[in-house]
């Protein structure tokens, strides 16, 4: 079937918003359309490329973010500080496998939520379900609750500002490894992790040091003074992706310039749904969730569907089960794609299959559930001879109290002191680059043994 950026129209589709004004919502759409890209062509095909070197074993793959940005909480502060938690894991995850690692952010654009239900009851009264702010907003009330067209223009100006500070961060001088010290951000919860980190950015620094020394600064500096970043979301509202999709001028392929990379979640992924139809026909690297209820049959046709021509960098398939199933029905999947021959990058997100309800009702993630998750993925790669290519996760510059258990040792009790997300709870800064030396002890172990990254598929 021919595609083009509005096929997607003609097929079934789930998750998607009732908006009460066709007129309003079409006005809305020919608006964004005339707007500029957020992201440009050559930059998706050079975050290709990066993939396929993640598919070969020569790169690390290190996606996350925010569960789902809002409108209220937006300022540069928090920007920087999320930016840092990526700076500083990707040193220490640098460092240990002794690969580049890719740096993707749920970021600039990681706005709209999938819902198990289209409606939400309190105290006898239905409402739609609130499904993140670039659709309708948080409080319970019918005005805030009814999706808004005008939000998608909010959200597509929030994300050019995002991503302008970002990319300013990136290549302005406050990415140069030189100030790592700085992106520390818990210097009270955990003493141990703080001098862990100080020991290896020391170390980084004397290797620096001592490759000046030979009349190497300008190609030192060139490599250290700045990094790439890429922007990622959920494809999830496709009247935004539609309208932000564009043409290359010097290549004549579709690409959607509102992210580097999208995904499809586990919850709009069938073959034959709109989400499928529209990601199939456009050239940026694509993400695709697998969770329990995913068939050896329908990955494949998935992966066929989504990278025909099999390109390497292409499809990224992020593995999403549960610390208790991942050991069961991973296996099964990745010997299936294997078996296909198809190109893939495989990624652990280990944070969705692990939520669960506090004593006192409140989602959560407990660490060791997530630690658990990824310590298997990596182990069921080495089992199958695959490559385990790298992380997706959910994740805060702010000292949040969203996820128990890690070093900080925070309980069910501590969950209420500051619980701050729109939606999923998120490993802290903290959290987040403990999560990082646990992975990178491991990733150091297989190099040494010949295994894991290392080993061929």
């Amino acid at each position: 079937m021919a595609w083009t950026p509005q096929s997607w129209r003609a097929k079934p589709i789930r998750q998607v918003p009732d908006y009460p004004d066709a007129a309003r919502l079409n006005a809305v759409e020919t608006q964004l359309r005339a707007y500029p890209p957020l992201v440009f062509a050559g930059e998706a095909r050079t975050l290709t490329q990066s993939l396929a070197a993640v598919a070969e074993g020569k790169a690390f793959l290190l996606q996350g973010g925010d569960c789902a940005e809002s409108f209220a909480e937006f300022s540069a502060n928090n920007i920087r500080d999320t930016f840092c938690v990526f700076l500083s894991m990707a040193t220490v995850l640098t460092f240990a496998a002794d690969l580049p690692v890719v740096k993707i952010g749920r970021i600039a654009g990681q706005f709209a939520k999938p819902r198990s239900d289209d409606n939400e009851t309190r105290d006898g009264k239905t409402l739609p379900s609130y499904r993140g702010d670039i659709i309708n907003g948080e409080a319970f009330n019918e005005d805030e609750r009814r999706p808004d067209p005008e939000r998608m223009q909010r959200a597509y100006f929030q994300a050019a500002a995002t991503a302008s500070l970002v990319r300013a961060f990136a290549t302005g001088g406050y990415a140069d490894l030189s100030r790592a010290r700085h992106w520390y951000l818990d210097d009270h919860h955990h003493e141990d992790l703080k001098e862990r980190y100080f020991k290896l950015v020391d170390r980084i620094a004397e290797g620096v040091g001592f490759l000046r020394t030979f009349s190497l600064a300008d190609a030192v500096a060139a490599r250290t003074s700045k990094v790439d970043f890429y922007f990622s979301h959920e494809a999830l509202l496709l009247p935004y992706e539609e309208a932000l999709t564009r043409q290359d001028s010097i290549t004549g392929d579709w690409y959607d310039t509102s992210a580097h990379m999208i995904w499809i979640g586990d919850r709009t992924r069938q073959p034959d749904g709109a989400h499928v139809e529209f990601c199939r026909g456009i050239k940026n690297p694509i993400g695709l969730k697998c969770g329990p209820s995913m068939s050896e049959d329908d990955l494949v046709k998935l992966a066929a569907l989504l990278n025909p021509q099999n390109v390497p960098g292409r499809l990224t398939l992020i593995a999403r089960f549960g610390a208790d199933q991942v050991a069961e029905k991973l296996p099964k999947l990745v010997r299936a794609v294997k078996r296909a021959g198809a190109n893939v990058v495989w990624s652990c997100d280990p944070m969705h299959g692990n939520t669960i309800k506090s004593a006192a009702g409140i989602k959560t993630r407990p660490f060791e559930r997530i630690i658990k998750e990824l310590r298997t993925f990596f182990e069921v790669h080495r089992a199958e001879g695959t490559r385990a290519g790298g992380v997706h996760l959910e994740m805060t510059g702010q000292n949040v109290t969203e996820c128990t258990g890690g070093a900080q040792q925070i309980g069910d009790v501590n969950l209420a002191d500051r619980y701050e997300t729109r939606c999923d709870p998120r490993l802290n800064a903290s959290q987040a680059l403990e999560l990082a030396f646990l992975l990178a002890d491991n990733l150091s172990q297989w190099r040494a043994r010949g295994a894991g990254l290392a080993q061929s598929a």
